[in-house]
Protein backbone atom coordinates (compact mmCIF):
# COMPACT_ATOMS: atom_id res chain seq x y z
CA UNK A 1 0.00 0.00 0.00
CA UNK A 2 1.52 3.48 -0.85
CA UNK A 3 -0.16 5.07 2.48
CA UNK A 4 0.63 4.89 5.97
CA UNK A 5 -2.07 6.81 7.69
CA UNK A 6 -0.91 7.86 11.48
CA UNK A 7 -1.75 9.25 14.65
CA UNK A 8 0.92 11.39 16.65
CA UNK A 9 0.53 10.26 20.37
CA UNK A 10 0.89 14.19 21.05
CA UNK A 11 -2.21 15.04 18.77
CA UNK A 12 -5.70 14.16 19.42
CA UNK A 13 -6.65 10.74 18.62
CA UNK A 14 -9.51 11.15 16.26
CA UNK A 15 -11.84 8.24 15.04
CA UNK A 16 -12.83 10.47 11.98
CA UNK A 17 -9.93 10.48 10.58
CA UNK A 18 -6.13 10.54 10.92
CA UNK A 19 -3.90 13.09 11.73
CA UNK A 20 -0.97 12.27 9.07
CA UNK A 21 -0.91 10.34 5.77
CA UNK A 22 2.28 9.53 4.56
CA UNK A 23 2.37 8.83 0.62
CA UNK A 24 5.17 6.55 -0.94
CA UNK A 25 4.04 5.34 -4.25
CA UNK A 26 5.03 7.10 -7.79
CA UNK A 27 2.00 7.94 -9.50
CA UNK A 28 -0.07 11.14 -7.93
CA UNK A 29 -4.28 11.48 -8.84
CA UNK A 30 -6.16 14.41 -7.89
CA UNK A 31 -9.87 14.12 -8.11
CA UNK A 32 -11.58 17.61 -8.81
CA UNK A 33 -14.04 18.66 -6.30
CA UNK A 34 -17.15 16.24 -7.03
CA UNK A 35 -21.09 16.86 -6.43
CA UNK A 36 -23.99 14.73 -5.90
CA UNK A 37 -24.16 14.58 -9.49
CA UNK A 38 -25.51 11.28 -11.50
CA UNK A 39 -24.06 10.34 -14.55
CA UNK A 40 -26.37 12.63 -16.45
CA UNK A 41 -25.42 15.82 -14.46
CA UNK A 42 -28.90 15.71 -12.56
CA UNK A 43 -28.36 16.58 -8.63
CA UNK A 44 -28.67 13.59 -5.95
CA UNK A 45 -30.47 14.87 -2.66
CA UNK A 46 -31.66 18.46 -3.54
CA UNK A 47 -31.76 20.12 -0.23
CA UNK A 48 -30.70 16.75 1.48
CA UNK A 49 -26.90 16.91 2.98
CA UNK A 50 -26.48 13.42 3.94
CA UNK A 51 -27.89 12.67 0.20
CA UNK A 52 -25.67 14.65 -0.87
CA UNK A 53 -22.41 14.05 0.65
CA UNK A 54 -23.12 10.05 0.08
CA UNK A 55 -22.82 10.57 -3.68
CA UNK A 56 -20.06 13.32 -4.01
CA UNK A 57 -18.51 10.01 -1.95
CA UNK A 58 -20.04 7.62 -3.97
CA UNK A 59 -18.72 10.13 -7.43
CA UNK A 60 -15.01 10.37 -5.99
CA UNK A 61 -14.87 6.38 -5.54
CA UNK A 62 -16.12 6.11 -9.25
CA UNK A 63 -13.14 9.00 -10.36
CA UNK A 64 -10.37 6.57 -8.26
CA UNK A 65 -11.72 3.10 -9.67
CA UNK A 66 -11.39 5.21 -13.29
CA UNK A 67 -7.55 4.84 -12.78
CA UNK A 68 -6.95 1.91 -10.86
CA UNK A 69 -7.28 3.74 -7.02
CA UNK A 70 -9.22 3.01 -3.75
CA UNK A 71 -10.31 4.94 -0.67
CA UNK A 72 -7.02 3.09 0.68
CA UNK A 73 -5.22 5.33 -2.13
CA UNK A 74 -6.61 8.37 -0.64
CA UNK A 75 -3.44 10.45 1.24
CA UNK A 76 -6.19 13.65 1.51
CA UNK A 77 -9.92 14.41 1.57
CA UNK A 78 -11.16 18.19 0.78
CA UNK A 79 -14.49 18.25 1.91
CA UNK A 80 -16.53 21.90 1.09
CA UNK A 81 -19.73 22.31 2.62
CA UNK A 82 -21.94 25.37 2.19
CA UNK A 83 -23.34 27.27 5.17
CA UNK A 84 -21.61 25.15 7.61
CA UNK A 85 -22.39 24.76 11.20
CA UNK A 86 -21.30 22.27 13.79
CA UNK A 87 -24.86 20.97 13.93
CA UNK A 88 -25.04 19.72 10.46
CA UNK A 89 -22.05 16.96 12.01
CA UNK A 90 -24.63 14.48 12.25
CA UNK A 91 -26.06 14.83 8.90
CA UNK A 92 -22.31 14.68 7.26
CA UNK A 93 -21.54 11.84 9.26
CA UNK A 94 -25.00 10.29 8.21
CA UNK A 95 -23.94 10.74 4.59
CA UNK A 96 -20.38 9.87 4.64
CA UNK A 97 -21.49 6.41 6.92
CA UNK A 98 -23.82 5.44 3.94
CA UNK A 99 -21.21 5.80 1.40
CA UNK A 100 -18.40 3.89 3.41
CA UNK A 101 -21.15 0.68 4.05
CA UNK A 102 -21.46 1.08 -0.04
CA UNK A 103 -18.30 1.37 -0.82
CA UNK A 104 -16.75 -0.97 1.82
CA UNK A 105 -14.34 1.91 3.14
CA UNK A 106 -13.50 3.11 6.02
CA UNK A 107 -12.84 7.20 4.81
CA UNK A 108 -10.59 8.05 7.40
CA UNK A 109 -7.36 9.80 5.59
CA UNK A 110 -6.39 13.37 6.62
CA UNK A 111 -9.13 15.92 5.67
CA UNK A 112 -10.11 19.27 6.05
CA UNK A 113 -13.68 20.24 5.72
CA UNK A 114 -14.31 23.79 5.06
CA UNK A 115 -17.41 26.23 5.52
CA UNK A 116 -18.15 28.22 2.20
CA UNK A 117 -20.94 30.47 0.73
CA UNK A 118 -21.69 29.00 -1.95
CA UNK A 119 -20.50 26.37 -4.43
CA UNK A 120 -20.90 25.77 -8.65
CA UNK A 121 -24.77 24.99 -8.49
CA UNK A 122 -27.09 26.71 -5.71
CA UNK A 123 -28.46 22.78 -5.83
CA UNK A 124 -25.13 21.95 -4.30
CA UNK A 125 -24.41 21.53 -0.55
CA UNK A 126 -21.22 19.45 -0.52
CA UNK A 127 -18.10 18.77 -2.58
CA UNK A 128 -15.42 16.14 -1.90
CA UNK A 129 -11.87 16.09 -3.27
CA UNK A 130 -9.35 13.84 -2.81
CA UNK A 131 -5.35 13.21 -3.28
CA UNK A 132 -4.29 10.13 -3.97
CA UNK A 133 -1.69 8.16 -4.49
CA UNK A 134 -0.61 4.70 -6.42
CA UNK A 135 2.96 2.55 -6.81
Amino acid sequence: MSITLLNPNELPQLDAYHQVSVATGSKLIFVAGQVSWDVDGNTIGVGDLATQVEQSYLNVGIALAEVGATFADVAKLTVYVVDWTPDKMTQFSEGVTRAASKLGITPNAPGTLIGVAALSSPEHLVEVEATAVLH
